[in-house]
């Protein structure tokens, strides 16, 4: 409603930001402001506002441009972009909903993480990552983004089921996973699953991204 109202006073050559736009809807509802607003649609839903899950950590470049939350109904977490500041975030923003765990357990095998994701009027996108870690930094990494087919989704997209497979080194410390939104909108995550896969499973970036020998030169193999 905030977007129609904003464009139709556009073509009036009135011009407003989205939060204003947002603060004037939520008067025609009669609420006193936006996020008296937001949040009791939120609650209406069954959604929490504001509550990071238990043993999950918030993160990202920008965590305060997002609220997260937990959609009891749908056993899904959520990042979404404050309304207010959708002029604000820019593309390269974004917002995750984080685990590290200990990776002594893992030494050694191919684990994959998996996760269904969905998308509510996102601009940037929405996926799942996973990283190992060592004493010196980051060993291995993976969000999916290089990838045209099975990457990231974005603007209105229903449940999507996404995996990452990767080695864990001898020396590696912790195993790092979650997912996160980028840019604006809401993304959802449910399903989350750590589990090892055997040797017929291939990795996302088998040796750290460093291939075994010269793969499709002539760019004809698709993802």
């Amino acid at each position: 409603m905030a977007k129609l109202l904003r464009q139709g006073l556009a073509e009036r050559e009135i011009e407003l930001s989205h939060g204003e736009c947002l603060e004037l809807v939520a008067r025609q509802f009669g609420f006193a402001n936006w996020n008296i607003l937001s949040a009791r649609i939120d609650a209406g839903a069954g959604m929490s506002d504001g509550e990071t899950p238990s043993g999950w950590i918030r993160a990202g470049k920008s965590p305060k441009f997002y609220r997260v939350g937990v959609d009891g109904g749908l056993n899904a977490a959520w990042i979404e972009s404050k309304p207010e500041l959708i002029d604000t975030i820019r593309g390269d923003d974004f917002c995750t909903l984080m685990q590290s765990v200990d990776a002594r357990p893992y030494l050694g095998r191919r684990m994959r993480v998996s996760s269904q994701l969905r998308a509510t009027q996102v601009d940037g996108g929405v996926t799942i990552w996973f990283r190992v870690d060592g004493p010196s930094g980051s060993l291995r990494f993976e969000n999916l983004e290089r990838y045209d087919r099975n990457g990231p989704i974005a603007g209105n997209t229903d449940w999507t089921e996404r995996d990452i497979v990767l080695d864990v080194p001898p020396e590696a410390t912790t195993l790092n996973y979650g997912f996160y939104l980028k840019g604006n909108g809401r993304g959802w995550a449910r399903g989350f699953n750590l589990e090892a896969v055997d040797a017929t499973v291939l990795p996302n970036t088998p040796d750290g991204g460093v291939l075994k020998h010269p793969t499709n030169l002539t760019f004809v193999e698709l993802r």
